[in-house]
C-alpha cells in the first residue's frame, strides 16, 4: 500500500447526514443499556464505517480526556467532524432522547419496589453485565495499539491503567501527569 491509501480510504468513505448521526445515536441511546462505547465503536467503525478501528481510537481518547461523559462527548465530537454544530446536536439529541425517558421510568420503578429481591438480582445482572461490555471495549480500543505495534502507546496505556485501577490515583492527576509526558515522548520519537 502507498503512503495516500489512509487518505483515499477517508475519501471513500460516507459522509453522515444529521439525520444519520441523529438516528444513529437513538439507536446507540436505545440498545447501549449499561455501556454505550463498544456499541459505539461497532456502529461508527464496523456498521456506516465512517471512521477507521484507529480514528475512532484516537477521537475517544481525546473524548476521554474532556470533562463530562465519554459517550456524550464522543457524539458531539463525531457530530462536529462531520457535520459541524448542527450534527453535533443531532448526534447529541439522538443519543440522550430515549435513553432520558427510559432511566426516569426505571428509577419509579426502582424507587417503588427496590426492597424487592428480584429487582435487586435485576441490577445486579446488568451491573455484570456493563463491566462485561467495559472489558470487550478495552480490547477493542487495545487492538489498533497492537496491531501498529505502537510500543509508546501501549506503554502509556499500561502506566494509566496501574496508576487507576492498581495505584487507586485519581484520573485527573494521572491525566494531568500523562499527557504532557506522552506528548513529549512522541514529539521525541517523531524527531
Amino acid at each position: 500500500m502507498n503512503a495516500a491509501s489512509p487518505t483515499l480510504e477517508a475519501e471513500c468513505r460516507p459522509t453522515p447526514t444529521c439525520g444519520q448521526l441523529f438516528f444513529g445515536f437513538l439507536m446507540l441511546g436505545l440498545t447501549a443499556f449499561g455501556g454505550a462505547l463498544p456499541l459505539a465503536r461497532r456502529m461508527v467503525v464496523e456498521k456506516h464505517r465512517w471512521m477507521n478501528g484507529a480514528e475512532f481510537t484516537d477521537l475517544l481518547g481525546l473524548c476521554q480526556f474532556l470533562p463530562g461523559g465519554n459517550i456524550i462527548n464522543l457524539s458531539v465530537a463525531l457530530g462536529m467532524k462531520f457535520r459541524g454544530p448542527r450534527g453535533a446536536f443531532a448526534a447529541l439529541m439522538g443519543l440522550i432522547l430515549a435513553p432520558s425517558a427510559i432511566v426516569i421510568l426505571l428509577g419509579m420503578v426502582y424507587d417503588r419496589f427496590q426492597s424487592d429481591p428480584h429487582i435487586q438480582h435485576f441490577f445486579a445482572g446488568l451491573a455484570a453485565a456493563a463491566a462485561g461490555l467495559l472489558i470487550s471495549m478495552a480490547v477493542k480500543i487495545g487492538l489498533p495499539v497492537i496491531k501498529r505495534r505502537d510500543w509508546l502507546a501501549g506503554l502509556v496505556a499500561t502506566i494509566c491503567f496501574v496508576a487507576i485501577a492498581v495505584l487507586r490515583i485519581p484520573l485527573l492527576p494521572t491525566m494531568a501527569v500523562l499527557t504532557p509526558l506522552s506528548i513529549l515522548a512522541v514529539w521525541r520519537q517523531r524527531r
